[in-house]
């Protein structure tokens, strides 16, 4: 079985795979601070929840934003899994070509995204993220990475608000009733859902004009089944892209 975790800087997704087949996956907090063993006896409870033992662990592969989680994941792939993870990084292949100024300063999840996205829809793409940033992207319908751009995240931005204005309360973040809203909470939500849905499809839209060509827009992250019924631009929520990646990746490299 083929281990796979997608590390952000708010949550990391962990996937089991069967050959080609997601047995389960789980979203926990990414906790930098957090030990070996710590992490190693979450995973180990979390994978017993469909009765696999670690010995039935073939591979483990890692995509990563947060360099002191690698510090933790790797010691711990080699103490409870008796193994080295592979790492999405430089000297992996993805079979992607990667057209960026640095493609060194392209994140993991990026690539991983835009590996899955090809292998899964055809033509162009734009795959939008929605992680602690929301990342939009570019793959051409040859397959090459052409490079994107990076928003603030729905969760940071709306951290700063409720910490920057000392009236206005902490929200459920939710769709409301109007957009014309008749009270603070309703009013907060509204600007919230709205507001963001109007920021991915105001990008959109600029990408696609740059582009010229048809473009299929899937999105991706924690959020997204929630923005993008309020879109008009998202064509596809897949929530399982990322971890889809890294499965493609790994085989590519074995």
């Amino acid at each position: 079985m083929l281990l796979v975790l997608d590390v952000g800087n708010t949550n990391t997704v962990l996937g089991l795979y069967e050959e080609d087949r997601l047995v389960q996956w789980w979203r926990v907090r990414t906790i930098s601070n957090n030990t070996v063993d710590e992490y190693g006896m979450l995973i180990l409870e979390l994978i017993g929840t469909v009765n696999v033992e670690p010995k039935r662990i073939d591979a483990i592969i890692i995509s990563c934003v947060v360099p002191p989680m690698l510090n933790i994941l790797a010691p711990l792939c080699e103490k409870y899994f008796y193994m080295k993870p592979f790492i999405v990084g430089p000297g992996i292949k993805t079979g992607m070509p990667i057209y960026y100024d640095n493609p060194r300063e392209v994140g993991a999840d990026r690539i991983v995204n835009a590996v899955a996205g090809h292998a899964k829809y055809e033509g162009n793409l734009i795959i939008v993220d929605f992680g602690t940033a929301t990342t939009f992207d570019h793959v051409t319908e040859k397959g090459d990475y052409m490079g994107g751009c990076i928003a603030p995240g729905i969760v940071i931005s709306t951290e700063a608000l409720f910490a920057r204005a000392s009236k206005l309360p902490r929200v459920e973040f939710k769709r409301p009733k109007r957009i014309v809203a008749k009270d603070t909470v309703s009013s907060m939500q509204a600007g919230i859902m709205f507001g963001y849905a109007g920021l991915i499809d105001g990008i959109v839209e600029r990408m696609k004009t740059e582009i010229q060509q048809q473009v299929t827009v899937v999105a991706t992250g924690g959020l997204a089944g929630i923005i993008a019924p309020e879109t008009r631009s998202i064509d596809v929520v897949d929530d399982m892209l990322t971890l889809e990646g890294l499965r493609i990746i790994y085989e590519r490299n074995t």
